[in-house]
């Protein structure tokens, strides 16, 4: 088995290789620029692992995984567009710097360039790998337009802010090892439960993200605590705690959206977790969906020592602390 940066050090030596094209120069060095900016790779990585855990050579499921690095690139680029973003790990954002309509074509470039990466795979039939890769992708636009539909939503329900959190960034970790399943022929079984297995991990990881965000630290997060506070972002956390106030609580909490003092809004807001309880209730959700998520990789039906550097991977990605 191979470890984690044994496969990081595959996946950033295939992007080094690969050329996504020169001329004009305005639209391809915006893609070069993204792909440098470096970061875990995690996914493509998710996938390398999903194909050693059934014994296949990894190298046979390098496009695939760049495939995958490359469209989650692309989701990188759009999403910084709709979030008025100037940095990305630390570095300008395409649209900042270059443009918009420069960033808006080299991310359409990008999603054509991933089907090309996934379709050059060397297995006898490419059509359920395009099939669930499309799948996937649909899925994340539809989450992240449900995400910004919740901007202007009155009445946001737990149901349906894991499914936003689902389709936006669950489902692309899901499918990272299911396709790495698939191109190693493991079972429909095995893959199924890989994807499932990846799904709740992302799910779960959302919401100690969003816990962080409110009960971290500074220094572990590296960020403002209380982001998503001051901007009145629909979290899980906030979602249970509007479900939750009592009347007189609700005309504080009311108040507290419109405050413009945003330290005095942080220190409202989370004076109210604190009351009601909270972080221990998105605690519990978070360990339900990773209960789940183990239960589907215990599923799996290779030895227990294979499936342990996936269980050390989900470990380190719910210890992030930014």
């Amino acid at each position: 088995m191979h470890t984690y940066p044994d496969l990081l050090k595959l996946v950033n030596q295939k992007i080094a290789q690969t050329s996504f094209g020169s001329n004009p120069k305005e639209l391809y060095e915006p893609i070069e620029y993204m792909m440098s900016l470096g970061g875990k790779r995690l996914r493509p990585v998710l996938t390398l692992m999903a194909c050693d855990l059934f014994g296949e050579d990894v190298n046979k499921a390098l496009d695939v995984a760049l495939a995958v690095e490359v469209f989650h690139n692309f989701t990188l680029v759009h999403d910084d567009i709709m979030d008025n973003a100037p940095l990305r790990r630390g570095k300008e954002t395409i649209y900042k710097k270059w443009n918009m309509p420069v960033a808006i074509l080299s991310g359409d470039l990008m999603m054509i360039k991933s089907t090309d990466l996934l379709a050059a795979t060397e297995i006898s039939d490419i059509r359920p790998l395009l099939f669930l890769f499309n799948d996937t992708a649909a899925k994340v636009c539809e989450g992240q337009q449900i995400d910004m539909n919740f901007e202007t939503s009155k009445e946001v329900s737990h149901e349906d802010y894991i499914q936003m959190i689902t389709l936006k960034t669950a489902v692309l970790l899901g499918a990272s090892l299911q396709l790495g399943a698939m191109v190693a022929n493991a079972s429909k079984e095995d893959a199924e439960h890989l994807y499932q297995f990846g799904k709740n991990i992302g799910i779960a990881f959302q919401i100690q993200d969003d816990i962080l965000d409110s009960f971290g630290e500074v220094a572990q997060v590296g960020k403002m605590i209380g982001g998503d506070i001051a901007a009145n972002k629909k979290t899980l956390l906030l979602i249970e705690l509007l479900q939750s106030v009592h009347k007189d609580d609700k005309i504080i909490l009311e108040a507290l959206f419109a405050e413009q003092n945003q330290e005095k809004k942080i220190e409202g807001v989370l004076n109210l977790y604190s009351k009601y309880q909270i972080h221990a209730f998105a605690e519990k959700e978070k360990q339900q969906y990773l209960t789940i998520a183990y239960q589907h990789l215990d599923d799996v039906s290779v030895p227990a020592t294979q499936k342990q550097i996936l269980i050390d991977t989900a470990k380190d990605l719910m210890e992030r602390m930014s």
